[in-house]
């Protein structure tokens, strides 16, 4: 189902309420352009997702984004009433208690009020370092947030020259590479680069649907197809 929005504003807050799929593509789009027009002042926001029935690596890449920059701005982005879908999405991926989450609307409106915010399982200590390149900004905050909390060091670019100088200076022990990067300008001989810039790094490129298959299943072939790499 596409997605509709449906915004109202509480003061120093926005309730904006999501119906259907947040996918990649022009949901997606909405999506954060709804954010961004109602986050020019106010950078408290409470999303309903009670009718949200599909999340895909984008739309959740997406809601990651949104949530470190709101928390940077001194505000929060809280998540209520998950249906059983995206709720296993968060569980899966190990993303649940990045998010401040409640069962019900008022309780997260209330919560800003009190000034509540949810607390952090802690990580693992960082057992890799983990270069990721593509030019989404969504996509890369996904794989950020995923792969920390599976307790990787984790690095990201959507610059192909400024991956090359990471890669020099970090030594990662995987390249993680969106299925674009390839079709850039020069991002075949890069990519050779990398493959040749130490015997101990490796390179893992992303199905070409990633970005548009449903977040969990993506995140945990992902973990898995990183691990078996990483101890082959």
């Amino acid at each position: 189902m596409p997605l509709t929005l449906q915004t109202r504003l509480l003061k120093d807050l926005a309730v904006i309420r999501c119906s259907g799929r947040i996918v990649l593509g022009a949901e997606v789009d909405d999506l954060q352009a709804e954010l961004d027009d109602r986050t020019k002042l106010i950078k408290k926001v409470v999303l309903n997702l009670a009718e949200a029935d599909y999340l895909d690596s984008s739309g959740l890449g997406t809601l990651v984004r949104m949530l470190s920059v709101l928390r940077a701005a001194g505000g929060d982005l809280k998540l209520c009433e998950l249906p059983p879908s995206v709720r296993r999405v968060l569980q899966v991926t190990n993303l649940l208690t990045v998010f401040s989450t409640y069962p019900s609307e008022r309780e997260a409106i209330e919560a800003f009020s009190e000034g509540r915010r949810s607390h952090q399982t802690p990580v693992e200590p960082a057992t890799a370092k983990i270069l990721c390149i593509d030019t989404s900004r969504d996509l890369l905050a996904y794989l950020s947030a995923l792969l920390k909390r599976a307790g990787y060091d984790v690095f990201t670019s959507r610059y192909l020259g400024e991956a090359m100088a990471l890669v020099n200076v970090m030594r990662p022990r995987v390249v993680i590479c969106g299925a674009g990067i390839p079709d850039l300008p020069t991002g075949k001989e890069a990519l050779e680069k990398l493959r040749q810039s130490g015997p101990g790094t490796q390179v893992l490129h992303l199905p070409s649907d990633f970005s548009a298959t449903e977040a969990g299943h993506a995140g945990v072939d992902l973990l898995n197809r990183l691990k078996s790499l990483l101890t082959a």
